[in-house]
């Protein structure tokens, strides 16, 4: 008996007998173009600098002439006797900065989203502050926070309270810039927190309601554990931010009195002004690692929580 074979359909031209059994299907690699502008901008802007940082950290160099030294930049800038006092202010201004940013956004998030008169202008009221310029800010509270003439302790001295010397005691001078910093900075955290809470289902509160929970169980069991990738989110643009802080404290500050409110990040550019550009270089390399370091694992371990949960 004869055995009766269907025919094959002949491949179009230019496509294969594998294209045409897999439905006619062609690969094309004509939306992966549409990577490229944002390919070419991040390699110009960030991945050349970057490798280019970390050539001319192993030079001594000015823009006209360029001596390869090795390691000797890195030696010299450990050496420096405010480098820990810079990596100690760092450490202890990121986490203090990041910490406070958490808790007063989601404080301020939940009153926020909470029923209450003139909501919506009180979130531009917290939000206003992100808009300003940094180095404005920092300006403007030097000169509130003046030992003699400063408006916060003249009017301290309307109570009969003596003000402290703000941005003049070693003691206090970090502290008073980061509390600034705090104020400028916690209206990009509330905001994150106000996006994360409405956005969970309300079903949830219903059925806390009907088991009879308050508020507080609401904010602990509710609130807290699914708010978390806007947590996770806070605390690692908070970080950054506070590892890399600059510009306020050198407004306020330079890194003043002393070295006593110095960072990382001042004392690479006080290398910068004295003319040691392969040192401020240097420099930049051990920040940029620093805060690698830090900042990587932190996202690692907060992103597996988020899957975990």
């Amino acid at each position: 008996m004869a055995t009766k074979t269907t025919a094959q359909p002949a491949a179009p031209p230019g496509r294969s007998a594998r294209q045409v059994k897999a439905g006619g299907r062609r690969k094309s690699f004509y939306p992966y173009w549409f990577y490229l502008p944002a390919g070419i901008v991040y390699a110009l802007l960030f991945l050349i600098p970057t490798f280019a940082s970390f050539y001319f950290s192993l030079t001594r160099w000015t823009l006209f002439d360029t001596e390869f030294i090795g390691f000797d930049n890195f030696v010299t800038f450990f050496e420096q006797p405010q480098l820990v006092t810079g990596l100690t202010n760092t450490m202890i201004y990121a986490f203090v900065t990041s910490g406070a940013k958490v808790v007063l956004g989601l404080l301020l998030a939940v009153f926020l989203t909470s029923q209450i008169i003139a909501r919506d202008w009180l979130r531009s009221v917290i939000f206003f502050p992100v808009l300003v310029s940094t180095v404005g800010v920092g300006i403007t509270f030097q000169v509130l926070m003046d030992p003699q003439e400063g408006l916060i302790n003249e009017s301290l001295a309307l109570l009969g309270i003596d003000g402290p010397g703000w941005l003049t005691d070693p003691a206090l001078a970090l502290l008073s810039v980061a509390a600034v910093d705090i104020w400028k900075g916690v209206g990009l955290a509330t905001v994150i927190y106000i996006a994360g809470i409405v956005s969970i289902p309300q079903e949830y509160y219903e059925a806390a309601k009907v088991d009879g929970a308050g508020s507080l169980q609401n904010f602990w069991h509710i609130v807290l554990p699914l708010a978390r990738p806007a947590t996770a989110t806070v605390i690692i643009l908070s970080l950054i931010g506070g590892l890399r802080s600059f510009e306020l404290i050198w407004a306020m500050t330079r890194g003043g009195p002393g070295f006593t409110s110095d960072v990382i990040a001042s004392v690479i550019y006080k290398q910068y002004q004295a003319g040691f550009y392969g040192i401020s270089t240097a420099g930049n390399v051990v920040l940029f690692l620093v805060v690698t370091a830090i900042v990587l694992p932190l996202t690692l371990f907060l992103n597996r929580r988020e899957v975990e949960m």
